[in-house]
């Protein structure tokens, strides 16, 4: 049996609709690839099945490789909820002493994004004591610099 058009039409519409049962969400790109080869196989209907579930694999990891590219590039990393725009410019006071390759912890007069101490990273030393700015927000760490 020679998979037609719209046999990918309907395996693409299981898996999208598969993605609303399982926990993950992966499943979908390879939906949408079957989608695409079934309309790509209404405009050229003359392809072998092997080329068909070549183009359906090419086709899904493609849409995958294109959803962790767009997603991960994404530099800005906050807590989940927060906003980083309300940290940046707050001034603290180093708590440890943090180098460029050590992390240091900067205390807070009021909490910041729930804590008043909070793990940091600094591009040059900095001393225990010394005061300084939020200069961005990278994952669960402040990167801080001097005032």
């Amino acid at each position: 049996m020679i998979p037609e058009w719209w046999h990918w039409i309907v395996l693409g519409l299981v898996l999208v609709l598969a993605e609303l049962v399982l926990p993950a969400f992966f499943v979908i790109w390879f939906g949408i690839g079957a989608l695409l080869v079934g309309l790509m196989l209404g405009l050229a209907p003359a392809a072998e099945p092997v080329l068909q579930v070549l183009l359906w694999i090419a086709s899904s990891l493609a849409m995958v490789v294109l959803w962790f590219r767009i997603f991960r590039s994404s530099e800005q990393k906050t807590r989940v909820g927060q906003s980083d725009g309300e940290v940046i410019g707050e001034v603290g006071l180093m708590a440890r002493a943090a180098a460029p390759f050590a992390r240091g912890r900067v205390r807070f007069q009021k909490p910041l994004l729930g804590s008043e101490e909070w793990e940091c990273v600094v591009d040059e030393p900095i001393q225990a004591g010394e005061r300084v700015r939020v200069l961005a927000v990278q994952g669960s760490f402040l990167k801080v610099g001097k005032v």
